[in-house]
This record gives C-alpha cells, structure tokens and sequence, in this order.
C-alpha cells in the first residue's frame, strides 16, 4: 500500500473521532460553551478562564481545523501523485470540499445559536444537513482510499438488480442517519426517566417533534436493515469475489450490531457512551456499504475469460 493510501485511510479514521467528539458536544450540551461566536472563542481566540463546556467545545474546534487541514493536505498530495483526471484526484478534492462544508456548517449552528437548548425545526433540518454532508465526507474519504489501495472504478450500467438494491441500501441508511440524529437531538433535549416514561412522552398528545421520532426511528431503522441485509447478500452471490464476499459479511455483522446497539440505547435511556458507539456503528455501516457498492459494481476491466467472476447483473 502506498504512502498516499495509508495517509487516506488514517485520515478516514480521524475524521471518524472528530464526529464522535462532535457527537459527544452535542450530547452534552457542550455546544454554546464558546458563545455566540465562530471562530473565536466567547471573543477570544485562547480563552483566559474557560470551563468545562469551553473547553469540549473549543478542542472540538481544534481538530475539526485539523481535518480541514489535513484535508487540503490530502488533495494537494493526490494532485502531485496521480495523473490527471485520476479517481484518487477527484475523490481527494471532493474530501476537501466536504470538509469545508462541514466547517461552514457548524459555524452556522453556533452564529444562528441552533445549539445547547434550542427546540426549533431549524435546528432538526440543520442536524439533518449535517449529518448528509457527513456521511458524503466519509463516503468520499472512503472511495479515495479505495480507489489509491487499488480500487477500479464504479460502473452502474449492465448491473441490474445489483445497481438497484445497492442503491436503494445506500439511501436508506442516508434517510436513517438522518433520522437518527433528529432521534439523538431529542433524547438530549427531552431525556426519559424511565423506559415507561419514555413511552408516554412519545405517546402524549401535545408531544414535541423530535419526541414523536424516537417512535418512527426504530421501525425505519428495521425497515433499512432488512434492505441492507437482502443488498449485501445478494452481492455476495451475484459477486463472487473473496474481496467481495468479505465486504459482505462485513455489512451484515455491522447492521446486527447496530440493530443490537439500538435496544440497548433504548433500554439504557440513551447514556452518552451508548449515544457514541450507536453514531460510531452507523458510520461503520455506511463506510462498509460504500466499499461493498464500490467493489461489487466495479466497472469490467478485463474479458470473461480473464475475469470469470464478473457477469452482468442484468443477466439474472
């Protein structure tokens, strides 16, 4: 594996304990800890007293710099080791652009104070937004390293059925996370005391959105797993790689586990650890979907007799 690579898929993996630091932030209430103000600090740019809340968010900020900073390190690198028009340029300089927005992104939400307490509807849609933009970073992380350790590129014609599941999988588990973080906001702001609680705080008449969703999740959350689940097997059988059998299997163990992470955040009443490792598994879900996607509907680069295993999807 090259330098290049390695360089990707450590920076996957840092991006990976920002937004769990991130997460941890808003699960907290840490996220007013700096005021009303981006980038500076309650004004300051090295606050003289700060607090508890100050300091989770100002370190928050700190390595999200970092990654916009090793972001850009990244695509000038992929320019200067990859020829034009290269996969690995493109997806590095999309990083970046992600990277960006997610920068531009939690400014707003400190300057519009869509954090700590805030109720509003603005606030759900921009978790939302953050939560997609998210996601496509880590998508586009994922393919850069992917396509510098070796990867083909992605062909979605003559792939049938495969393209399609695949595809339907992918937006699922984006409309999940985008629930989920909704679901997550809610039990910050509206925490139950009991499971039984819980139950009647969703149940209630004049209940509150976010409340109400905590209902909805679950059963979008089984509905996107069994659409995964039929999408990685297939890929398995119409795709017949080890490589791809691997990815597989990886896809279903993760949607098992976060299927299991899910009960026992609901059991718990959502503490921060179980918070974390429930957002950190919905990453894995979706890095792991990407390079399933990624590696079962390679474009063929060789003839039948060459590359048995590829057949088109839409023979089936």
């Amino acid at each position: 594996m090259s330098r290049f690579a390695k360089f990707a898929w450590g920076l996957l993996a840092y991006n990976l304990l920002v937004i769990a630091w991130g997460a941890y932030v808003r699960a907290s209430g840490s996220g007013a800890g700096c005021g009303a103000h981006w980038p500076l600090c309650n004004g300051e740019m090295l606050p003289r007293e700060p607090g508890v809340e100050m300091l989770v968010e100002l370190s928050h900020r700190v390595t999200s710099g970092l990654s916009l900073v090793f972001g850009l390190a990244l695509a000038i690198a992929a320019h200067r080791t990859h020829p034009r028009g290269s996969l690995v340029r493109r997806g590095a300089w999309a990083s970046f652009g992600f990277v960006g927005a997610e920068a531009l992104i939690g400014a707003g939400l400190v300057l519009f104070e869509l954090v700590a307490h805030d109720k509003s509807m603005k606030r759900a849609l921009s978790m939302a937004l953050h939560l997609t933009n998210t996601f496509f970073l880590l998508a586009a992380l994922t393919l850069t390293a992917f396509w510098a350790s070796g990867g083909g590129r992605v062909a979605v014609r003559r792939q049938g059925v495969l393209a399609w599941s695949l595809g339907l999988a992918v937006v699922g588990v984006l409309l999940l996370g985008m629930s989920g973080a909704v679901t997550a906001l809610g039990d910050t702001l509206f925490p139950a005391r009991s499971v039984a609680d819980g139950i009647a705080q969703e149940l209630s008449g004049g209940a509150h959105l976010f409340v109400r969703l905590r209902l909805l999740h679950p059963v979008i959350a089984t509905l996107v797993a069994v659409l995964v689940l039929l999408a990685s097997t297939l890929s398995r059988l119409l795709r017949p790689t080890p490589h791809v059998r691997t990815l597989s299997r990886l896809v279903s163990l993760f949607v098992l586990a976060q299927m299991i992470a899910g009960i026992v955040n609901v059991a718990l009443l959502a503490p921060i650890p179980m918070q974390l490792v429930h957002l950190l598994l919905a990453d894995s879900v979706w890095i792991s979907l990407v390079l399933l996607a990624a590696s079962a509907l390679r474009a063929p680069d060789a003839s039948p007799a060459r590359d048995p295993a590829w057949v088109p999807a839409d023979a089936y």
